[in-house]
C-alpha cells in the first residue's frame, strides 16, 4: 500500500511540473495571465486529477477555470506524449484561493498589531 501512495505522489508531482510548463509555453489564451499550478491530487486509480491553480492577475477566477477547462483536451494530449502513462488522467481544474486567504489573514494581523501599538 505505501508504494502505491509513493507512485501516485510521484506521478502527481510530474503532472504538476509538465502542466506548469505547458500552460506557460503552449497556451496563448490572454485570460490566463500569471497562472501557476499549485498542486495536483490524483485519484487512487490515476484516472482523474484535480489540478489546483492560482493566479496573480486581475482576471476573474471563473474565467481562468473556463480557459483551462477548454484547453484540457490539448493538455491531456501533451501529457500523454511526454509522460508515457497507460491512462492519462482526466483533468479537472479548481481555483486555489489559499494564497489570497493567507494575504488577507496577514493583513488582519498587521492591522491588529498596529492598533495595539497605537493604543499603548
Amino acid at each position: 500500500m505505501p508504494r502505491e501512495f509513493a507512485r501516485s505522489q510521484r506521478v502527481a508531482d510530474q503532472i504538476q511540473r509538465e502542466l506548469a510548463q505547458l500552460v506557460q509555453r503552449e497556451l496563448k489564451d490572454p485570460r490566463l495571465g500569471l497562472v501557476s499550478i499549485a498542486g495536483v491530487k490524483l485519484s487512487r486509480d490515476l484516472a482523474y486529477a484535480q489540478v489546483y491553480v492560482t493566479s496573480l492577475s486581475d482576471t476573474e477566477h471563473d474565467e481562468i477555470i473556463k480557459a483551462l477547462t477548454r484547453a484540457a483536451g490539448f493538455l491531456r494530449h501533451q501529457l500523454g506524449k511526454s509522460m508515457h502513462l497507460r491512462i492519462v488522467p482526466e483533468l479537472k481544474f479548481v481555483y486555489d484561493d489559499t494564497l489570497e486567504k493567507g494575504i488577507s489573514i496577514s493583513q488582519l494581523i498587521d492591522d491588529a498589531v498596529s492598533q495595539e501599538r497605537g493604543e499603548e
